[in-house]
């Protein structure tokens, strides 16, 4: 497989070794993958990002957002594409973003577009394009389970993390830990409030991202509730964010929705329970009582988080393992970007959302028999 794929990012979002967004991170593995399997990377990014591949970079825009640059911002990303495949035969466009219905390149090359948000949360008629070769691949059972009659989407493809990178640390800390973009739809102000009505203090680690309501949520909504038993370390990465996740007590996810959580993913990876909000993908992540627990509101939340020593850390380790390997993401998205470049997937464009049972996902997922599973009947040729 001799392939030339172009990852296009989110453009108000830079590409780092250790990026915070789930999108990033996919895209990141997604071109360190292509180049270990021979094949060509291309990547277009904000100024100031890194990849293994060939980077395009355009002007960046990662702290402000006014009407007139996220019009610049996308004629940008509209020229670059352009750009890269005029000079280069490349095989499949791959987008990352949400606003990426701003920026299709022209039909004669076939378009693969993740969907990392909630489908609602797609501009209006975005996941629709009157345009052909254009493959839609959902992250998780959950977005499935939310599509509307008539939308087609590709089996999804579970993100996946590194899991030997974590460390083994059998005596774990007294702390909770939450992390990601600090923001509002992360919901954090409801894990330092589970954290204090259980007694329990908690570390809260991620990075303002510039735009003003994320300021604002922080300032009228974490900030308050800082104290000696909440403190809020900025963004971690790397193996400092590994050993946090390693050492902690459990992580709190009370997001809004989620439509993957590689936080969770990682935190299991490191033998950490997970005690999250019953939203999007989590129930299909978090195992209630054997990973972690699902719950519905603070008070429950709070409950759990007294009961996360009473896990076994070994089985959250071997659930990962089982479930969450990344090389199964990028070997999955690998044979994906095959099948659409030799035209193998015109007869049978997409699996309907109507197909997947309701709880397909939990059920395969104490099987293992997940939606990477899905995937490679589905474009394996094999039945679906």
């Amino acid at each position: 497989m001799h392939l030339t794929v172009l990852n296009v990012a989110y453009p108000f979002a830079r590409l780092t070794p250790d990026p915070v967004g789930g999108a990033e991170q996919v895209l990141m593995h997604l071109d360190r993958a292509l180049i270990e399997a021979g094949c060509r990377s291309l990547v277009i990014a904000p100024e100031g990002s890194q990849s293994v591949g060939v980077l395009t970079p355009i002007e960046a825009h990662t702290t402000s957002l006014s009407e007139r640059a996220r019009r610049e911002t996308e004629r940008a990303v509209r020229l670059a594409l352009a750009a890269a495949c005029r000079e280069h035969a490349v095989d499949v466009v791959h987008l990352h973003g949400s606003d990426f219905s701003a920026y299709l390149p022209p039909w004669s090359v076939p378009v693969l577009i993740t969907l990392h948000l909630p489908l609602s949360w797609y501009p209006t008629g975005s996941l629709q394009p009157q345009r052909r070769d254009t493959w839609f691949v959902p992250v998780s059972n959950a977005q499935v389970r939310t599509a509307w009659p008539g939308l087609e989407l590709l089996a999804p493809i579970e993100n996946g993390v590194s899991l030997d990178e974590f460390p083994t640390i059998r005596s774990k800390g007294k702390f909770a830990l939450a992390m990601g973009r600090i923001c509002p739809e992360k919901g954090f102000h409801h894990a330092i409030d589970a954290s204090r009505r259980a007694g329990i203090p908690i570390l809260l680690a991620g990075a303002i991202q510039g735009w003003p309501e994320h300021y604002r949520y922080f300032e009228q909504q974490i900030a308050p509730r800082l104290d000696s038993s909440c403190r809020w370390i900025g963004r971690v990465s790397g193996g400092r964010k590994r050993q946090l996740l390693s050492a902690a007590r459990c992580v709190l996810i009370p997001s809004r929705d989620e439509t993957s959580s590689l936080v969770a993913r990682e935190a299991l990876a490191a033998g950490t329970p997970v005690v999250a909000f019953r939203v999007g993908a989590l129930p299909d992540v978090v195992e209630h009582g054997v990973t972690g627990y699902i719950v519905d509101n603070v008070t429950e939340m709070a409950e759990a988080l007294r009961m996360a020593d009473r896990l076994d850390r070994d089985v959250c380790r071997a659930v990962a393992r089982q479930r969450f390997d990344l090389s199964r993401c990028t070997r999955a998205y690998l044979e994906l970007y095959r099948r659409i470049a030799a035209g193998e997937l015109h007869n049978t464009k997409a699996l309907n959302a109507e197909a997947l049972a309701p709880n397909a996902q939990s059920e395969g997922a104490q099987q293992g028999e997940g939606p990477l599973n899905q995937i490679q009947c589905f474009i394996g040729g094999g039945k679906s």
